[in-house]
This record gives C-alpha cells, structure tokens and sequence, in this order.
C-alpha cells in the first residue's frame, strides 16, 4: 500500500530524525518527492510505502511529536 502525506514541521524538529525513527520503527518505505528545508520551517511531500496498519502507526505518531500531516491526493508535480 502507498500513501502520499505533506509534512510540515516545526522549528524544534527540523534537525531531528523523526522520518528514519518512523520508518525503522513501523517497517515503513519513505520516497521522498519534495523537500523544502530552512533554518526556520520544513516541508516534505512523501510517500510511505508498507502495510496499511503500520503507516497509520507512523502517521500517528509524527503527529504526537508535533509534524502537521495531510493526505495529498493524486499526482505530485516536481
């Protein structure tokens, strides 16, 4: 199963690995599609890859470490 998500994070996390801790954890593939990162905010388009019970574990928990996720439907333009 794939699934598309916008990732938008907080100042505090934009140096953390949180998208490798997530998908090490839950068995998940990240594709990274886009990526815009400063000093002061971070976006990421992706798509997790994996079973759909273990992506929802991992979108869950970027929202308790306070990422803002949303489900982006159909294509992504590069």
């Amino acid at each position: 199963m794939k699934t598309r998500v916008k990732l938008t994070f907080p100042q505090h996390l934009i140096r953390e690995p949180v998208i490798f801790a997530m998908a090490k954890k839950y068995d998940i593939m990240p594709n990274i599609r886009r990526a815009r990162v400063t000093e002061t905010a971070g976006e990421m388009i992706l798509e997790l890859e994996g079973p759909q019970e273990s992506i929802n574990k991992g979108i869950e928990s970027l929202r308790q470490q306070g990422v803002n996720v949303e489900l982006v439907e159909g294509d992504i333009i590069e």
